[in-house]
């Protein structure tokens, strides 16, 4: 047993912690009595229904606060036009589907339909981990964007304060990544993203101010208020000073980095991931000269690839995580987190 899994068990059997419906075939926890009230502490993502601890802090689609990919009805609009309409916008009430990812025979589509991976089986399947910028700026403004004018949905998203909002079990197959939804899992994080070099200014100027010391902070539309995030009076601040330019298909373009919250956020996360999937691997595309690929993978090599992957790895229309996107801090951030 990892040591992850090893600790989320733990977990589950601790009174205030994680803590599940005890197994089935196994005691009852010690000191349980029903309407026994159980607390998640705010950090632990859902994998098959069970609880794993990241380390960072979390918001379930069962949360308040919480976005919930499984509702039908649009999330930010008025009540009484919230419901899906057939000919309305999104075209369908669908927005996620089942796994298909290995050969699945009548009796296990029969099953997992009904919501019964296991996560071994789980396990087997997923092993692509999907990184976007969402070009939207925060976290709420995203899932308006996903959930009720798209029809799409992402496992995650990453605000700029660092907070993780989970809006499905990992069991699902989020429409995120095109020919990669059946083996992976996605995250969308907020950031308005990269733009051809000549022309950057243009947009990111609208996004950013700069600092009194040379730097740069997120300046949200006046439309948008706080943007969502929930710290209170966080100023989102790039990690490095930008806007870094790069090589993305061959051509050049510009983009703010990450916060410094969102790269803690995110590495925690990733080493769970590889912690929880077994065929994860903690790692990106890499070149001959072992850098990242900043093209798209070949058929053959995307078949053949298992671990970190960004949305231009997956699309040729994509660029998404971008040139600023600091692919050596998220792995070997990942990998020293895996090894405490």
């Amino acid at each position: 047993m990892s040591a992850c899994r090893a600790l989320c068990a733990l977990l589950l059997t601790s009174v205030g912690g994680c803590a599940v419906a005890p197994r089935a075939d196994g005691p009852e926890p010690a000191g349980r009595h029903p309407g026994g009230h159980l607390l998640r502490r705010g950090q632990e993502i859902m994998v098959a229904g069970q609880l794993f601890d990241v380390g960072a802090p979390v918001v379930l689609w069962t949360d308040p606060g919480g976005y919930d990919a499984y509702r039908v009805e649009k999330r930010f609009v008025p009540w009484d036009e919230a419901g899906w309409s057939e000919g309305g916008s999104p075209a369908s009430p669908n927005r996620y589907g089942v796994r298909f990812a290995g050969a699945l025979d009548d009796a296990q589509l029969e099953r997992v339909r009904g919501g019964g991976w296991t996560l071994d089986e789980l396990g087997d399947r997923v092993d692509q981990f999907v990184i976007h910028y969402d070009a939207a700026g925060t976290s709420r403004q995203c899932f308006k964007i996903l959930h009720d004018m798209r029809g799409l949905s992402v496992h995650f998203m990453l605000d700029l304060d660092g907070t993780i909002y989970q809006t499905l079990d990992l069991k699902e197959r989020a429409w995120h990544a095109t020919k990669s939804n059946d083996r992976s899992i996605g995250i969308e994080i907020a950031n308005i993203g990269a733009y051809p070099a000549a022309r950057a200014d243009e947009v990111l100027g609208t996004w950013y101010a700069p600092d009194a010391d040379g730097g740069a902070h997120v300046t949200l539309p006046a439309w948008m208020g706080d943007g969502g995030v929930r710290a209170a009076g966080f100023i989102a601040r790039p990690a490095r000073p930008g806007p870094i330019v790069g090589e993305v298909h061959g051509s050049q373009y510009a983009m703010h980095d990450l916060t410094d919250a969102q790269y803690d956020s995110l590495i925690k996360l990733t080493a769970t991931l590889c912690e929880v999937f077994p065929r994860l691997r903690c790692d990106a595309p890499r070149g001959a000269d072992g850098e990242v690929l900043t093209r798209t993978l070949t058929d053959a090599e995307w078949e053949q690839y298992s671990g970190l992957l960004g949305h231009l790895h997956v699309q040729e229309n994509k660029i998404d995580p971008g040139p600023a996107f600091d692919w050596a801090r998220v792995i070997e951030g990942a990998r020293r987190e895996s090894e405490r």
